[in-house]
């Protein structure tokens, strides 16, 4: 889905990333992507050189886009292809992706209830499914509740239909749950809040014992402090008052390639920061 519509490339020549590679993929909620390259985006891009950049809440739609934004150059002089998924409802929502190698095909979920507010693309690189997920925020007295949890079992069902298939996926996005208490500064005060619904949880608990795993709190299982969201408000990134709201989850077969699993708190520019993954290919 180059722009807005799906594009599969059949490529296969210039679509794998080489056997052994070490591959780096970031995944951010940038929260604007016009606002973030005011800020310096496509720098940041070319310095950081991530193999795969996923992107969510870009609020944008193709045509908005510029040449620099679609198509930015990494340090190394290579160019990235870029997909992008937008919502109908203008400034809203919206996922993307980053590549240096031109995946075999790309989609979205095909369901055009979360299509319509561009909440998925699936990036096949042969390896593996690289997937781009924007989970909706169930909101304010739970009122688009049903609506995620709807969104987080297709998801599921996905899943398991490519691992079915005999493929790996990467699962990186936003997921807008803090799955345990250590994943969020004030748990007790948030059991009733977005995120931290008892239902969400629960969802979690299902996604991860369906055979998926949560690369970072596989390295990290006992790493308290470690959040990707801060409230804009009361000073809460300064405080590091904030949530774990951003993965990696890779099917358990896929484990063992995965290198490491981190946070980039270090990177700001967004009420988001990074998550980061490393995969050395077959």
């Amino acid at each position: 889905m180059r722009s807005n519509r799906t594009t599969p490339t059949m490529d296969k020549e210039n679509s794998s990333f080489t056997s052994g590679a070490l591959l780096r993929i970031l995944s951010w909620n940038v929260n604007g992507i016009r606002a973030m390259e005011k800020r310096g985006f496509t720098d940041w891009l070319s310095e950081e050189s991530p193999d795969i950049l996923c992107i969510q809440e870009t609020k944008a739609e193709a045509g908005q886009l510029s040449e620099a934004l679609k198509s930015p150059v990494n340090k190394n002089g290579v160019q990235y292809t870029s997909f992008w998924a937008g919502a109908k409802k203008k400034g809203y929502s919206g996922v993307a992706i980053y590549t240096t190698k031109e995946p075999l095909e790309v989609k979205n979920l095909g369901i055009s209830d979360f299509d319509d507010e561009g909440r998925v693309l699936q990036a096949d690189f042969g390896d593996f499914i690289m997937i781009s997920a924007y989970f909706p925020n169930s909101q304010g007295e739970g009122l688009r509740l049903d609506y995620k949890l709807a969104f987080c079992g297709e998801i599921l069902t996905l899943c398991k239909e490519h691992i079915k298939n005999g493929r790996h996926i990467i699962l990186a996005g936003d997921y807008n749950i803090a799955h345990k208490a250590i994943d969020l500064a004030h748990p007790k005060a948030n059991e009733g809040n977005a995120g931290y619904l008892p239902e969400e949880r629960a969802w979690m608990d299902t996604w991860t014992s369906s055979g998926f795993t949560d690369s970072f709190r596989y390295f990290s299982p006992d790493l308290a402090e470690q959040y990707s969201w801060w409230s804009y408000r009361m000073k809460a990134r300064e405080k590091n008052v904030g949530w774990r709201l951003d993965y990696h989850c890779v099917d358990n077969a896929f484990l063992p390639a995965v290198r490491k699993s981190i946070i980039r708190q270090d990177i700001t520019g967004s009420d988001h920061c990074p998550v980061e993954i490393e995969i050395s290919l077959p």
